[in-house]
């Protein structure tokens, strides 16, 4: 297992089985606190209901092979105060040789604290490891906070936009990428 300390004292490290839970009640208060006013608040309302769901198929997807990478930060005292995942891009619900970062969250608590940065130095560093050419992300088009994040990491909008169904309401999404410096893709 892989871990990384900041000067901060934020621990990067791959995520375990054992860790399923916190992440999943972190991606759903992540969720609940960057998307209120984005969302639909009855659809931020509901993933509550569906933690526990979501935490098993997190758990079975570890005994899965799957070719996703969940990697936790934690902070001692704390726990697991945040999370990342990538793997390969999803075109047309196929991979390519291109990287996507699935998913960034942090507590709402320790936004600011350098846990995102450290999420995203450990996913760039891995997905460079991993060969992969660039790394796409999918950010909420009215997220500005994270699309400001996304840009000070070197993510650059390409253009490409999509929407998602949400409680009946269409939530736009705006595609980032960003050059690794491996082969074209």
């Amino acid at each position: 297992m892989t871990t990384r300390t900041t000067p901060t004292g934020i621990h990067v490290r791959d995520m375990t089985v054992d860790d399923c839970e916190a992440v999943t009640r972190l991606r759903v208060r992540g969720w609940q606190a960057a998307y209120a006013g984005l969302v639909p608040r009855s659809y931020l309302d509901d993933m509550d209901l569906s933690v526990a769901e979501d935490a098993e198929r997190r758990r079975a997807s570890f005994t899965g092979g799957s070719t996703i990478v969940n990697v936790v930060a934690e902070r001692p005292g704390l726990g697991v105060i945040g999370w990342a995942c990538y793997g390969p891009y999803r075109e047309n619900g196929r991979p390519s040789a291109r990287g996507e970062l699935y998913a960034l969250y942090v507590t709402p608590e320790q936004i600011g604290t350098g846990a995102g940065r450290a999420l995203t130095a450990e996913v760039l560093a891995r997905a460079v490891a991993d060969g992969f050419p660039d790394l796409a992300l999918w950010v909420l088009k009215e997220n500005a906070r994270a699309r400001r994040f996304y840009e000070r990491a070197g993510f650059c909008p390409d253009g490409a936009e999509e929407s998602f169904e949400a409680d009946g309401a269409l939530v736009p999404e705006v595609r980032y990428v960003r050059s690794l410096g491996g082969p074209a893709a």
